[in-house]
């Protein structure tokens, strides 16, 4: 029950996030599934979780404790570049599921899905894609972003639009019409919205948005949408059977 997309374009990186968690008829619950853990300076990361709620809070709780820890064999902090970096997690990942696995009932889906974004001193960005048995594959130039959970409604936004020059802005606003997609047709998926931009040498994080469904920005974004939406089909060319169309007024 979540939606998680992540751009990766020349100006930086964009991270959105669901925040529902249930959704029964009288049990709607919502939790964050963007975490960001800043070293202002010297290194940002931000990621996105999807599947069980108790592994990946295991997850996280592990991140932050040998980040504080000195001495720690590895951690976020102490990592010499991102794939180093995303190797932790799959490895935490891992032993979190195995962890709960051994007491946890029958039939509990344990699994959990990461996707991890970042930045380390003078490195490029990043952006990867965790998978449950530890593994991760990196968003490419071709296809510069990542996505967990409810998919498929808010892809074609991302794959007709998104370039490495797309601009960090314009990738975000792709991000907010995915996520409004995927809300409009699945009830598993729902706001608020947590939005991130990290923007490339800021080396923390740039802007974080939460948007509720009446959020100002949020009503008037999803209505504009709608509308150019609508008049774009409109402005379709016709059929070869119908009449030619009058002009838009002035």
């Amino acid at each position: 029950m979540t939606y998680c997309v992540a751009i990766r374009v020349d100006a930086g990186l964009v991270l959105a996030a669901d925040t529902r968690t249930s959704a029964a008829f009288d049990d709607i619950r919502t939790h964050t599934k963007l975490s960001t853990f800043e070293y202002p300076g010297e290194r940002v990361f931000a990621l996105l979780s999807a599947g069980n709620l108790g592994t990946t809070q295991n997850v996280l709780a592990r991140i932050a404790r040998d980040a504080d820890t000195p001495g720690a064999t590895a951690s976020l902090r102490s990592a010499a570049d991102l794939f180093e970096a995303a190797d932790y997690l799959g490895r935490a990942l891992v032993e979190a599921q195995q962890k709960a696995n051994g007491a946890a009932a029958d039939g509990v889906n344990l699994e959990a899905t990461l996707i991890f974004a970042g930045q380390i001193g003078t490195g490029a960005t990043g952006l990867f894609l965790v998978y449950p048995q530890g593994n991760w594959i990196a968003a490419s130039p071709e296809t510069p972003f990542l996505q967990s959970g409810e998919l498929k409604y808010g892809k074609p936004i991302l794959d007709r639009i998104l370039r490495p020059e797309t601009s960090l802005e314009d990738a975000a606003r792709c991000a907010l019409v995915s996520m409004d997609a995927a809300i409009r047709s699945n009830l598993s998926v729902g706001p608020p919205i947590d939005l991130a931009l990290i923007r490339d040498g800021d080396l923390r994080l740039s802007h974080r948005l939460r948007l509720g469904q009446d959020s100002p920005f949020y009503v008037e974004f999803r209505e504009t949408w709608s509308t150019e939406l609508a008049a774009a089909v409109r402005g379709l060319p016709p059929f070869e059977w119908e009449a030619p169309r009058a002009p838009p007024a002035p």
